[in-house]
């Protein structure tokens, strides 16, 4: 709950180099409970007030709540948000992501933030194979009429408990191509069906792996996201200054500070 006052202090400190910060990487930054507690906003306020740049991940509309802030920021270059589409079949949607915004409506939302002049890039993750991977040209061509300046795509990962979670999904709403959809994903992971090794996690590696990535970079090209993408993603930190006022040290929004473990 006290996180934008746990940022100031930490941009505060006489030690810390500015360097671009990623909002939503490990969950979405727009929680339906963002409505109402607006941490998000007060950390984007911060970022604001201090020059800072950032990036934002969201498969969330709520993003267009914030236009006031992002749109100078990316005017400075130093704001740029990324849209996650998986899919733009909405049955599979409302399944798979069942509180987050219908894929139509995030491609408005691409639109909205372009329009406003803040660059936009879609992340289609994660593909599954035989479930999301053939909706990959369709996402692609989709976002370029809204107005994408980039985009990228993730295989699907299956670390630790989201092994499980998913295999129970796969067999409730695809029991015909479960098995399918599993071997898939072995083949791209070298015979598991997880691979931490960094540069493997997010594309896999093999034939189908292969396939996967030469179908989106064709269609990339074709369609001028290669191009478009020169500007996307060049923050700029050269104009950063230090917050104008820092909470005490010893408690912050009526918690101990020093029970907190460090923001970064």
């Amino acid at each position: 709950m006290n996180a934008p006052e746990l940022l100031r202090r930490e941009l505060a400190a006489p030690s810390y180099l500015p360097e671009p910060i990623a909002i939503g990487v490990n969950t979405d930054a727009y929680q339906p409970c963002e409505r109402e507690l607006k941490l998000t906003r007060r950390i984007l306020e911060v970022l604001q007030e201090c020059s800072h740049p950032l990036a934002l991940i969201t498969k969330s509309s709520l993003v267009e709540r914030d236009i006031d802030l992002l749109a100078p920021m990316a005017a400075k270059r130093q704001a740029v948000v990324a849209m996650t589409i998986t899919t733009l079949d909405t049955d599979i949607a409302r399944t798979l992501e069942p509180r987050a915004a219908a894929p139509a409506r995030r491609l408005r939302t691409i639109r909205t933030l372009t329009d406003a002049g803040i660059p936009v890039g879609v992340s289609i993750a994660p593909v599954i194979p035989f479930i999301t991977e053939p909706d990959l040209e369709r996402i692609l061509v989709a976002a370029a009429e809204a107005g994408a300046a980039s985009a990228s795509y993730i295989v699907l990962r299956l670390p630790w408990e989201v092994n499980p979670l998913f295999q129970q999904w796969l067999q409730a709403h695809f029991p015909d191509r479960a098995q399918r959809v599993l071997n898939r994903i072995r083949d791209m992971r070298g015979g598991k069906e997880y691979d931490a090794d960094f540069g493997k996690r997010m594309r896999g590696e093999g034939v189908w792996a292969d396939l996967i990535r030469q179908r989106f970079d064709k269609l990339l090209a074709r369609l001028g996201l290669d191009k478009r993408a020169d500007g996307f993603g060049r923050l700029d930190a050269s104009a950063f200054r230090r917050p104008l006022s820092v909470p005490p040290a010893g408690r912050v929004c009526g918690k101990t500070a020093g029970g907190q473990l460090d923001l970064f």
